[in-house]
């Protein structure tokens, strides 16, 4: 290999590939220990589950968390103890078929056994004799870190490997950036939780879940002696991990960490798929442009059908959630204080949202080569030895300071206009179209949701962007959008507690659902049991 074509591997590229490769898969039970259940009940299971997550936008890499904590939650309010639950939360999970028939066992169920009456203990002596805010808070923040802990022990290489992942991105660019005034250990603490937010998309319990186990330990390694000595400590503890997520420095270490990430998540992508290869590719020049060229395309052209199918869960979880609940509401409203129901404003409202979302989603745009080159080029500077990509720092200061206050308050009453004159314009449009007061609300709130969804959406090109172009038109199109954007995520994060779907599901539908999962599962290994006597 000629000198130019040769790339020397940095230290944490070659850890990084050391850990990846000592990760071993999660062994299979064996057939005496191994749970199985009954394919039959695990088709209904699987179907439920399918729909009652529909109610609930949650990215996939969440929805098994979300299952355990439900499911917990259940089993709790009606064996508070926990005693034995362990077997059943495995069973629920294998028929969702989030995990394959027979790939839990009995090791398994002893693991969360063990984790289920460590959280036991530590809710019964950590909650009592508190108020009832700080109950609410201690008890969730106790199920955030079992239910997390739980999905690790059940799914221990897939959390090796982003650990592992997670780990050389702050070691590569923890070096990048200054905060002024700020001690570094304290500056890399804030910097972790922008990578679990931009890069692990964690939600706030798996935030507060990987930063207690980042400087403590996980609940597994105290024994109950350790617990009881730490109650005292933990309250504050917790308290001090939620000021360090909430904390303003985080969402400007995000901006800058979400612009680094593109190369990052292309050169996972390639260690994913030919790991076994993958230091005689990084060193070699030529070949690591035929790989980052082939991974790229492979990814613009996936980004369509990624899109689409974002859209489609979307468009349910939004119709499901609030569109049908809001349509429902239309008719007898408009019945009750005009009298009479504007079958044209329904219509309006029915059809107008997700042609609006299409409209919003059919013209994105695919990274060209040009952006393929730049992250070919960052990759190197990221993986190769010389470190002279570490000599360009970016600095933050502690505070925002405005140069200019008076602009930036005539700024600021400028922006709030814009909702004026947004609104303003739709009200009139509407209006010409004979909407009454209730169809209008209703026709607002269907855009604003369906317009936010749609924006967050089409943030998945910037995942592999590092080139970012402006259209000309952008700052006209933002000054009427914004408006409609910020009410979108108002209602999408306040309403969204107001789930009212989600209330029939988990406290009507689930646990006598389950029951009769479990009635069922009983008889089938009971004839089951029969017929082998008889055999």
């Amino acid at each position: 290999m000629a000198e130019e074509q040769k790339i020397v591997l940095s230290e944490y590229t070659s850890a990084l590939l050391s850990a990846l490769n000592a990760i071993k898969p999660k062994t299979r039970p064996d057939d005496i220990s191994a749970l199985s259940v009954s394919q039959t009940v695990s088709f209904f299971a699987l179907v439920y589950e399918r729909v009652r997550n529909a109610v609930e936008y949650r990215e996939d890499h969440l929805i098994l968390r979300a299952a355990i904590d439900r499911i917990l939650r259940r089993r709790f309010s009606l064996n508070p103890d926990g005693v034995g639950e362990a077997e059943n939360l495995l069973r629920e999970l294998l028929w969702a078929r989030y995990f394959s028939n027979a790939s839990l066992g009995g090791d398994d169920i002893n693991n969360i056994q063990v984790l289920i009456n460590k959280y036991i203990f530590l809710k019964k002596t950590l909650v009592a004799g508190r108020n009832l805010e700080a109950q609410n808070f201690l008890n969730q923040y106790l199920l955030d870190i079992l239910t997390c802990e739980i999905e690790e022990v059940l799914r221990p290489d897939n959390s090796q490997r982003y650990a592992n992942l997670k780990f050389f991105i702050y070691q590569v660019l923890r070096k990048k950036i200054k905060i002024e005034g700020m001690k570094e250990e304290q500056k890399d603490a804030f910097f972790l939780v922008a990578i679990e937010k931009v890069f692990m998309k964690s939600d706030r319990s798996y935030l507060r879940y990987h930063l207690f186990t980042t400087f403590y330990q996980p609940l597994s390694s105290y024994s109950e002696k350790e617990l009881q000595a730490n109650v005292s400590k933990f309250p504050s503890i917790f308290h001090k991990i939620d000021e360090m997520v909430y904390s303003p420095y985080v969402d400007n270490l995000t901006k800058f960490t979400r612009k680094q990430l593109p190369p990052f998540r292309i050169l996972f992508s390639l260690l994913k798929d030919k790991l076994n290869k993958i230091e005689d590719i990084l060193t070699n020049k030529e070949k690591l442009w035929n790989e980052i060229d082939r991974v790229c395309r492979e990814k613009y052209q996936q980004l369509g059908v990624r899109i689409r199918n974002l859209a489609i869960k979307s468009f349910i979880y939004i119709l499901l959630t609030k569109m049908l609940f809001a349509l429902i509401l239309e008719f007898p409203l408009s019945m009750y204080f005009y009298g009479e129901v504007n079958q044209f404003s329904i219509l309006i409202n029915t059809l107008f949202p997700p042609i609006l979302m299409m409209g919003i989603l059919v013209f994105f745009r695919v990274p060209s080569e040009n952006n393929t080159k730049k992250i070919y080029q960052r990759i190197i500077e990221i993986i190769d030895a010389d470190r002279s990509f570490e000599t360009k720092v970016s600095f933050m200061p502690k505070k925002t300071t405005y140069k200019r206050p008076i602009l930036i308050f005539g700024f600021t009453i400028f922006y709030s206009l814009t909702f004026l004159v947004t609104l303003s314009l739709i009200y009139e449009g509407l209006i010409y179209l004979n909407f009454n007061l209730v169809s209008q609300i209703i026709f607002i709130f269907f855009v604003s949701v369906v317009s936010f969804f749609s924006y967050r959406i089409r943030q998945i090109i910037k995942e592999l962007a590092l080139e970012e172009k402006e259209s000309i038109f952008s700052p006209l199109i933002d000054f009427f959008f914004m408006p409609i954007l910020s009410l979108g995520k108002f209602f999408s994060q306040e309403i969204a507690k107001l789930n009212f779907f989600i209330f029939i599901f988990d406290f009507i539908i689930e646990a006598p659902f389950k029951l009769l999962f479990e009635v069922v599962e009983e008889w089938i290994s009971f004839v089951r049991k029969r017929k082998e006597e008889i055999i």
